[in-house]
């Protein structure tokens, strides 16, 4: 009997997409449903009451909720599908999650502010982004990617971002290639994928997206 694998998502959630490039990954078919969070599915709120956030992938009929977990459920539950995200050694796993969970608190943060914020309070989110960029660009050192020659779970964790950055550039009148240029190379190189390219939302639709938003919530 073959899995059943539903993903409940949306399309410009950097989170989603990160369960996108793992199924992808591990070639895993699924069904994609994509929820219109102003107004969520009985399913939604059935498979994920306790946020009653997306991204949920249910398997089988058991609901797995928030992104990093999703990502790391998919790797254990498909173990005999290549490529593995995570390392074996202990240590280097326990480093991948760390700056992961770094990604969640420091970039997606900084980002958000980006597109929200104005005059001394973007001028702070600024700072934060770059140096949290900095940071993650230092820890990628001259690897192909942060999983040093294999695309892994922080490789996962961060490049859904880069699908943002259009938007957090326009807004912050910043360029992440100019202080990062590294980061950015990284990037690239990911999108090379499959995997990547076809699972993240292309930077123009998220930037339109974004400006919605930015008059919703009288930002803009």
């Amino acid at each position: 009997m073959a899995d059943e694998v539903i993903l409940l998502d949306v399309e410009y959630s950097m989170f989603g997409m990160r369960a996108r490039i793992a199924l992808a990954e591990k070639g895993i078919e699924y069904e994609y449903r994509e929820e219109n969070l102003a107004d969520k599915s009985p399913l939604l709120l059935e498979m994920n009451p306790v946020h009653k956030k997306i991204p949920v992938l249910i398997h089988n009929g058991k609901p797995v909720c928030e992104s990093l977990v999703i990502v790391q459920y998919i790797d254990e539950a498909w173990k005999d599908k290549s490529p593995n995200f995570l390392p074996s050694d202990p240590y280097a796993r326990a480093k991948a999650r760390f700056w992961a969970d770094f990604v969640d608190k420091k970039v997606y943060e900084s980002g958000r502010r980006l597109w929200t914020t104005r005059g001394e309070e973007l001028e702070t989110a600024k700072k934060d982004m770059i140096d949290a960029l900095k940071l993650l660009e230092a820890e990628l050192g001259d690897d192909s990617y942060f999983g040093g020659d294999n695309f892994g779970f922080l490789d996962i964790a961060l490049i859904t971002f880069y699908s943002w950055f259009h938007a957090y550039e326009y807004y912050s009148k910043l360029s992440f290639e100019d202080h990062c240029p590294k980061l950015i190379a990284w990037a690239k190189r990911c999108m090379e994928k499959e995997s990547v390219s076809k699972s993240l939302a292309d930077q123009n639709k998220v930037y339109e997206f974004v400006l919605l938003l930015r008059k919703k919530f009288g930002t803009g």
